[in-house]
């Protein structure tokens, strides 16, 4: 069998089914490049632009053009790392989280019309063997697989009411009542979204969901709730759940909110550590009787505009 000649056979066959010769992605105005450049700002973060040539195993110079170009469509902005005086921290504008969800959801839609013809069976055997294919060239790689932080895509809010209902049904033994409760908080999050005020993230390590954190706003102006925190179990311990909060009070600071609530309950003891840590106070205390239990509900307050944030709490739940 000649290797070689079967892998680039699939190459040239792989290509043309999902339309990487196009010169643009579909129904988008990203290269491939500007593309893959948003997606890791989108789920990695502020990072320079080194890190990023890095990341994406690129020429500096070809991918300087592409941030020029996300640059002058106002999609990128550059700002001063506060650790480094000489180093630029490149991330996306609110416009260009925008995009960033609509080219998301235009290559979603593309890889659905390519997979359409296919039943359950033929799906399950093709992912196998794109991981087997994975694990063949990643094997003398000691590197872990890395949980990145993305943008909801279609689908990820179904999945979240169902694990967080099914994890709280196990760990509580609250009835379902509280899905509806999250798939009310959930809909309406998506029904009347607002990229300028609002933000959600999902944990994803090599296309297993981890947990899930949301921004929304609040009942006030210049006030944002912190919801929906959820770690999946055999990711808790890692240091996810603080990430996920450090995220979303970084993105409640960076769209001018002045204060972060959110609304828990006293038996989610670890979500208490990471609030603490991260300075909210508690606010205010009411027992309610929901989800067929009786509770304590407890309302927490972050002050951005002087309280210093820093998680030091392992992975934990919050409502």
């Amino acid at each position: 069998m000649d290797t070689v000649r079967e892998i680039r056979q699939f190459n040239r066959f792989y290509t043309r089914l999902v339309g990487l010769l196009d010169e643009h992605l579909p129904d988008s105005d990203f290269t491939l490049l500007e593309g893959r450049a948003t997606y890791e700002l989108a789920t990695g973060g502020k990072q320079t632009a080194a890190d990023l040539a890095r990341t994406l195993d690129v020429d500096k110079a070809q991918l300087s053009r592409a941030l020029q170009t996300l640059k002058r469509r106002k999609l990128l902005k550059a700002e001063v790392d506060p650790g480094h005086a000489k180093k630029r921290l490149l991330s996306l504008t609110p416009a260009g989280r925008v995009a960033f969800t609509e080219l998301e959801h235009g290559t979603r839609l593309r890889m659905e019309s390519v997979l359409q013809p296919l039943g359950g069976a033929k799906r399950k055997k093709l992912v196998s063997s794109l991981r087997d294919i994975q694990a063949a060239f990643a094997a003398n790689v000691a590197k872990p697989s890395t949980v990145v932080l993305r943008a909801p895509v279609p689908g990820d809010l179904g999945w979240v009411i169902h694990r967080q209902a099914v994890l709280y049904t196990q760990e509580y033994a609250w009835d379902w009542t509280y899905e509806a409760l999250i798939a009310k908080i959930l809909g309406e999050f998506a029904a009347a979204f607002d990229p300028a005020k609002e933000d959600g993230w999902i944990a994803e390590r090599a296309g297993q969901i981890l947990g899930s954190i949301f921004l929304m706003k609040g009942d006030a102006s210049g006030v944002a709730k912190l919801r929906l925190l959820y770690v999946e179990p055999a990711a808790r311990g890692s240091g996810l759940g603080r990430r996920l909060v450090d995220t979303c009070i970084a993105r409640a600071r960076e769209l001018g909110y002045h204060r972060l609530t959110l609304w828990t309950n006293d038996v989610l003891t670890a979500a208490r550590r990471i609030y603490e840590t991260s300075g909210f106070r508690l606010a205010q205390e009411t027992r309610h009787r929901s989800f067929g239990k009786d509770l304590l509900g407890q309302t927490w307050e972050l002050d951005l505009l002087n309280a210093a944030s820093g998680p030091r709490a392992a992975a934990a739940e919050t409502r």
